[in-house]
């Protein structure tokens, strides 16, 4: 043995990767708008979003700087960048990878918590919208909706969605430049989809997407979530 040689620093767990709501809720962020580094070290959230940035350092129980980043156009968003190997570490195992957009595929989500997840994703490539069709006499029409460029991962959510709750939703995709998949559910099945995201009405969640969809729910006289 070579005693001259000199070894890095033992890497540190700061995060706890114990299994909970808030941790599925900070994977499914990743899973929509974070990053991993090339460097087997930085994990990156970026967003225009502050709430969506306090919710991830509060579900990681960490204060983290929230830094700034400039993109096209000179418009500015908001990032988290956290370098810790044994945190990047256990996402590779959870099955989120470099360069995820196009490749993503399955991930390992605890099926306690895989609606905790899926509202972490929702709040990043999900969006809920409504209205009143004309073609109908008081017809109003509510959708949810989950979007990605990786077609094994939308249909991997599809199947845990259809798996729980018995509802099928509608793939489509755009033919736009940037391709990408989109799973819609109308109506009754969005409304059962939304109450099992909000089963626990005081989740982390962001806000003005929840707002948006007791809007609807009212709307519809049904309870808010």
């Amino acid at each position: 043995m070579d005693r001259g040689l000199k070894r890095g620093p033992k890497p540190q767990k700061i995060i706890d990767d114990t299994w909970r709501p808030e941790l599925a809720y900070v994977i499914g962020l990743i899973a929509s708008d974070g990053y991993l580094a090339k460097d087997g070290l930085l994990v990156d959230l970026t967003s225009r979003d502050r709430e969506q940035l306090e919710n991830y350092s509060k579900c990681l129980g960490i204060k983290f700087k929230i830094g700034e980043k400039k993109v096209n156009h000179g418009m500015k968003y908001l990032r988290i960048q956290i370098k810790n190997r044994m945190f990047y570490d256990f996402l590779l195992s959870v099955g989120l990878i470099n360069k995820k957009s196009l490749t993503l595929s399955e991930l390992s989500i605890p099926k306690k918590y895989f609606f905790d997840f899926l509202r972490g994703f929702f709040d990043g490539d999900g969006s809920s919208y409504s209205y009143w069709d004309r073609r109908w006499k008081s017809s109003f029409m509510f959708y949810v909706s989950f979007t990605s460029a990786s077609k094994d991962f939308i249909n991997w959510i599809r199947r845990e969605i259809e798996d729980r709750l018995n509802i099928k939703g509608h793939l489509t995709h755009s033919n736009t430049k940037n391709y990408c998949y989109q799973i819609k559910y109308a109506k009754y099945e969005g409304v059962k989809l939304v109450e099992a995201m909000y089963t626990d009405k005081r989740c982390v969640c962001l806000s003005r997407k929840k707002l948006k969809i007791n809007e609807s729910l009212g709307i519809m006289g049904l309870p808010l979530i």
